[in-house]
Parts: C-alpha cells; sequence; structure tokens
C-alpha cells in the first residue's frame, strides 16, 4: 500500500490513504506513436518547432559545450552537432533514441546528475508530458549556473477549426468527451517557468496560419508528428462521427476550397540561476521618480 498517512494526534491511529490523481497522458500511448514515425521523415508540424528553436538559438551569443536535446529530431540534433557541441539525445521512443545513441527517457523522470549540461533544448514533447512542472524543475536542475534552456511546443489558441468539427461531431452523436489535448497558454507557461526556478525568463507565443484540403490531411500532419490522442482516456469514433467531423470541417471551407486552421505554438527561454547574471535593482534604489521619468516624453 503506498501513500499511508497517520492523522497526528489521533487516538485510534487509523491508516488514511492518499491516492495521487490518475495521470492525463498515457506514457506508453506517447512511446508507441513516436516509435512510429522514428524512421519517417521530418514532420511539416516538427519542422516549424525546430526552425523556432533553431532560431532562437542564434539569438544567442553565448559558447556551449555540452547540450541535451529532449526530442530525438535528426535535424536539431545535427545542428548542434555542427557547432561542436556534444550532445545528449534524450528521448519518450526508444526507437528515436537509439537512431541518435540517446536514451529512452521521461522529462519528469530525468536521470541526470545535477548541472551536467550547458544547454537544454525540447522539441515538442512537453505539451504531452504527465507532469509539466516536474519536468521543467529537473530541466533547470541538470542545467550548469547561467546554463540555457529553450523549449517549443503547441500551445493555445491551437487547431479551432478542428475543435469546432470535432465539438459539431460529438452533439450530432449526442456525446461530450475529451479528444484533444488541452493547451498551455503563454501566460501559465511563463510562470511555470519562474515557479521552477528559472531566471530570466521569457515566454512568448507564434501563431502560423495553414490551410487544408479535409479533416484527413489535417490528421495526416499531426499523425507524422506524433500529435495525435494520446490521452489516458481515450474514445472510439463511429464511422458515423467520424463523417460527420468531416462535413463540418469541411463546412468551414473558404471561396478557394480550403479550410483555415491556426497552430500556436509557446517557445519558452529561461536561464539557470548564476550570481554572475544581470539582477534586478533593488526596491527604492531608483534615482528618478516615474512622474518625472514620464514627464520627459511629453
Amino acid at each position: 500500500m503506498h501513500g499511508v498517512l497517520v492523522a497526528a494526534g489521533d487516538p485510534w491511529h487509523k491508516p488514511r490513504v492518499t491516492h495521487s490523481p490518475p495521470e492525463l497522458f498515457d506514457r506508453n500511448a506517447r512511446s508507441i506513436r513516436r516509435d512510429r514515425t522514428a524512421a519517417m521523415p521530418e514532420a511539416f508540424l516538427t519542422g516549424l518547432i525546430i526552425d523556432e528553436l533553431l532560431d532562437r538559438l542564434t539569438m544567442v551569443k553565448r559558447t556551449f559545450r555540452s547540450a541535451l536535446v529532449i526530442g530525438a529530431e535528426a535535424r536539431l540534433v545535427a545542428a548542434l552537432s555542427a557547432q561542436g557541441i556534444s550532445v545528449t539525445v534524450a528521448d519518450p521512443s526508444a526507437r528515436r533514441a537509439e537512431l541518435h545513441g540517446g536514451v529512452r527517457i521521461e522529462e519528469d523522470r530525468l536521470p541526470f546528475a545535477p548541472e551536467s549540461f550547458d544547454l537544454v533544448m525540447a522539441a515538442g514533447l512537453l505539451d504531452t508530458v504527465a507532469d509539466l512542472p516536474g519536468a521543467l524543475l529537473l530541466i533547470r536542475r541538470v542545467l550548469k549556473p547561467d546554463g540555457l534552456f529553450l523549449g517549443c511546443m503547441v500551445a493555445a489558441p491551437s487547431l479551432p477549426s478542428a475543435r469546432a468539427a470535432i465539438a459539431a461531431a460529438d452533439a450530432a452523436a449526442g456525446t461530450s468527451v475529451a479528444r484533444l489535448h488541452p493547451q498551455v497558454d503563454v501566460a501559465s507557461a511563463g510562470d511555470l517557468l519562474v515557479r521552477a526556478g528559472f531566471a530570466l525568463s521569457v515566454a512568448d507565443l507564434d501563431s502560423f496560419d495553414l490551410s487544408y484540403r479535409g479533416f484527413g490531411s489535417l490528421i495526416d500532419d499531426l499523425r507524422a508528428a506524433a500529435a495525435t490522442n494520446v490521452l489516458a482516456q481515450r474514445h472510439g469514433v463511429t464511422r458515423a462521427w467520424l463523417a460527420a467531423a468531416i462535413d463540418a470541417f469541411a463546412a468551414r471551407a473558404g471561396p478557394d476550397g480550403r479550410i483555415a486552421e491556426t497552430l500556436s505554438l509557446v517557445t519558452l527561454t529561461g536561464w539557470a540561476p548564476s550570481p554572475d547574471q544581470p539582477q534586478p535593482a533593488k526596491r527604492g534604489s531608483a534615482t528618478t521618480s516615474l512622474a518625472a521619468a514620464l514627464a520627459k516624453r511629453d
């Protein structure tokens, strides 16, 4: 029996049993989805995430020697290796990790020693990790002081057309169940970075306007990116339900016959604390009043 507590001062010393809440995501399904795409070409949606990460890295005027890449993506690993960085690859998929000589891990169960890397990059994945706050805390711990974390993941608001079509299909079938992953918004992502102990943390959002010829094309893109449903509680669909979702999605088509869709990505940037970093000024140390500063603008 796990999680047994005894209430202080309880004369009967009766054990009180506590249970951890059920996990939102299915760890095994998540791993299998990524296994299936291990040998496939880079997915379009994954490519957007890698582009975001590499763009942010080019803005950092700093030399890195050791990096942990969470998410075994060949182009990302190759780009870091080309800079002379020693790369350790980790992924929930054993097949993906093996292709890059890496290790199979869960982001909220990182096996690395504290202060092992001066750079950690997470390509996707964090939007479906079972314990996101715990994962970010562990990422911060494996960074050396003044080490950099860059992560990018799908965030709110994403896939509004697909969500509307699925809701319409559920309404037609008289059901109401979770079929799409919940999404972290940019404000919550920023708060999580602060809670995990990152310094100089920033979360920012980029949205991409996409268009599809039909519901099936969108699902193909999600499947190629291993981004289909990995909720712990998954519900099957009937042919009638699928037909209703396809029709509802198609009904949103524009004059060109294509359906507009939006993908939003939140990019997380944070530094492991270090005494050498810029520090905020102490409260009350300003030499000019806010009123005077504003007056200068008139």
